[in-house]
């Protein structure tokens, strides 16, 4: 695989999903001939892998290769029969209440790592998350508009006791921010 390859690959791994041919010369800084170039020695270079790149005349993908669709569609059957648990539902509970968040602040509200149960809930569309414009290293975490959906509810301030339980949260945080000894967790 040459360079041009690997960097398609790269850029179509880190997206998730498909890209048009317009935004890899865009994002290559090459031509349309120079993509479909790229795009063929990828193609080339991951027959026999557990993927493979799919094509139409404006996109490119990658995605899981026939050989090993069985074993994935398994493990993503698995992991959505599981109940999302009490983590996830707390996790859930600040992302709508609180709003968008950082693992950093969800991890803060909880007391615990919650890295499992973002996972979880990303892998099963409940949360998005997108770079965090303030630290380039980490992201923010969102509620789907499709959880909202489900929700019964357009928007966020239209959740049961939305005023109460956002008001709580802030108290939280500020209590905790200003060093409060008498709050929960805290020894007086």
């Amino acid at each position: 695989m040459n360079d041009r390859s690997a960097q398609i690959q790269a850029l179509l791994f880190s997206e998730g999903g498909a890209l048009s041919l317009k935004a890899l010369e865009k994002a290559l800084g090459c031509s349309a001939e120079e993509v479909q170039e790229g795009l063929e020695n990828l193609a080339s270079a991951l027959e026999g892998s557990g993927l493979t790149l799919v094509r139409s005349e404006t996109e490119a993908v990658l995605v899981v290769a026939t050989v090993a669709t069985e074993v994935v569609t398994k493990k993503a059957t698995e992991e959505y029969g599981r109940d999302i648990g009490d983590a996830g539902l707390e996790v859930l509970a600040i992302l709508l209440y609180e709003g968008a968040s950082s693992r950093a602040q969800i991890d803060y509200i909880r007391g615990v790592n919650s890295s499992s149960s973002l996972r979880n809930l990303l892998t099963r569309g409940l949360i998005e998350r997108s770079g965090n414009p303030e630290d380039g290293r980490e992201f923010i975490y969102r509620p789907t508009t499709e959880l909202l959906a489900h929700l019964g509810v357009s928007d966020r301030t239209a959740l049961p006791e939305y005023g109460t339980i956002s008001a709580e949260l802030s108290s939280f945080k500020a209590s905790h921010a200003a060093g409060d000894t008498d709050s929960p967790g805290n020894p007086a």
